[in-house]
């Protein structure tokens, strides 16, 4: 599986701070970086793979907090 797709599934499962390592992991980038990204294939995922989603929108990010 190369590392975009892990991070997309890592997205999709709404584990979010893996996703956030498997991020800066593949693009070779920091923090603040690999949040910008991940808000961006959030919302890509949300539209284009919806029902993939292990969570609802409002429950998704619950519980994380920076």
């Amino acid at each position: 599986m190369n590392d975009e797709i892990l991070a997309d599934e890592l997205v999709l499962a709404g584990k979010i701070v893996p996703a956030l390592g498997a991020i800066g992991a593949e693009l070779g980038c920091g923090l603040h970086e690999a949040i910008d990204e991940f808000q961006r294939r959030y919302d890509r995922l949300r539209t284009e793979r919806l029902n993939e989603f292990t969570l609802p929108h409002g429950d998704y990010g619950r519980n994380v907090h920076t």
